[in-house]
């Protein structure tokens, strides 16, 4: 009775499947999307505010190659490797975010603001560890820390926004188009 009961929640439940290469298609969009926009916000922002705009590159290129120098590789830092790694972990962000989306019934929101929500909390937690990284490695004043972790929450909300709306509207595009052609 058990597994009857089981079988039948979760037919009741399940929505119509999301092939996996299309929500990390979805996610890769998504993610790339996210990353050239908080790109313009934090160009923009920095720039505004009488700062080197390539200032949060340099950092992230320095941690990169901080990070591999204790692990006996050495490189060199500074904005061009910052602004890879940068470009590349936005949108891997995005398409791990696609994937399980698709591949979970339970995170498929409704709603376009549900979907923001959960990018947003998604890229919020994921980055944490990343954004560890910098304090742990370079002497920062409580003041940079501060700073580095305030601007980073913007940018990363922005970044989260943005995944959040393109995922939803791709995961949830389909569906609707085939349904309105059955009708």
């Amino acid at each position: 009775m058990d597994k009857t009961l089981h079988s039948n929640l979760l037919i009741g439940s399940q929505r119509h499947p999301i092939p996996l290469a299309r929500g990390m298609g979805w996610g890769l969009l998504g993610g790339l999307a996210g990353t050239l926009i908080m790109d313009l916000a934090l160009v923009g922002g920095l720039s505004a505010a009488g700062l080197p705009a390539l200032t949060c590159f340099s950092i992230i290129g320095n941690t990169v190659a901080r990070f591999f120098s204790i692990l006996g590789m050495e490189m060199t830092g500074g904005p061009a490797l910052g602004a890879a790694v940068y470009h590349l972990i936005g949108p891997a962000m995005g398409v791990i975010f696609g994937a399980i989306v698709a591949q979970a019934d339970t995170l498929r929101v409704d709603t376009l603001r549900k979907s923001v929500l959960l990018a947003v909390l998604y890229v919020e937690i994921l980055s944490q560890p990343i954004l560890a990284t910098t304090p742990t490695l370079f002497k920062m004043t409580v003041s940079e820390i501060l700073q580095w972790y305030g601007g980073s929450f913007v940018m990363h909300a922005i970044l989260g926004a943005v995944l959040g709306v393109i995922v939803s509207y791709g995961l949830r595009s389909a569906p609707l188009a085939t349904q309105k052609r059955s009708q």
